[in-house]
């Protein structure tokens, strides 16, 4: 009952304010998934014996802003893939062909932007410099990309196919909350290479 009523409520506001309504749920997603990601990650430290480190509330306020700002773009996208390829053809049958080309333009098209726009944000809200971004970019985008591609295809031809399209977003970052955590640990073990090559720099330039 509390879940048809929570779904109401998701649907009215999407019908009068669908970016606002978008951007806050796929900000709150977002941020759960590096919540999640810092907690595995101190699970696996005590399991290691390795240091716990304190819970970093500007580390998940940074996935805030980037779902914040990503969730509205994502439903423009879905909305673009909505009409350009439509699935019910004359007979009412879903067209696997069309279905197939809404995939294929999603992960080789705004899979990669994406990717980038998380890399880039998530660097400049870290206050790092270009040149660590592009080396950021160089690291860490191949691997990422690559692993996308093995994992949101069969998410998102469920999602394309099943999904209405007000919920579509909130369902890619349901499942996205797994995808974040697997970039949050990344991202996060990229920093910790960072800072202590920057540290040894100014050892021995010191």
């Amino acid at each position: 009952m509390a879940a048809l009523t929570l779904a109401r409520a998701y649907q009215n506001s999407f019908d009068t304010h669908p970016n606002s309504t978008l951007a806050v749920t796929g900000a709150c997603l977002t941020a759960f998934g590096d919540v999640v990601a810092q907690f595995t990650q101190n699970t696996i430290a005590t399991t290691s014996g390795a240091e716990r480190k304190p819970y970093d509330v500007v580390r998940t306020t940074r996935f805030f802003c980037y779902g914040l700002a990503i969730s509205p773009v994502m439903g423009r996208w879905n909305a673009f893939l909505e009409r350009r390829f439509p699935l019910r053809t004359v007979g009412k049958r879903v067209s696997f062909k069309a279905l197939s080309k809404r995939v294929a333009a999603d992960q080789l098209i705004m899979a990669p932007i994406g990717l980038g726009l998380f890399l880039s944000s998530m660097g400049v809200m870290e206050a790092r410099s270009p040149r660590e971004i592009r080396q950021r970019f160089e690291d860490l985008y191949p691997t990422a990309m690559l692993t996308n591609w093995k994992v949101w295809p069969v998410a998102q031809l469920i999602n394309f196919r099943y999904m209405p399209l007000p919920y579509r977003v909130p369902f890619a970052q349901s499942c996205g909350v797994f995808w974040t955590l697997y970039l949050s640990l990344l991202n996060s073990e990229e920093n910790k290479v960072k800072d202590t090559e920057g540290a040894l720099r100014k050892t021995l330039d010191s």
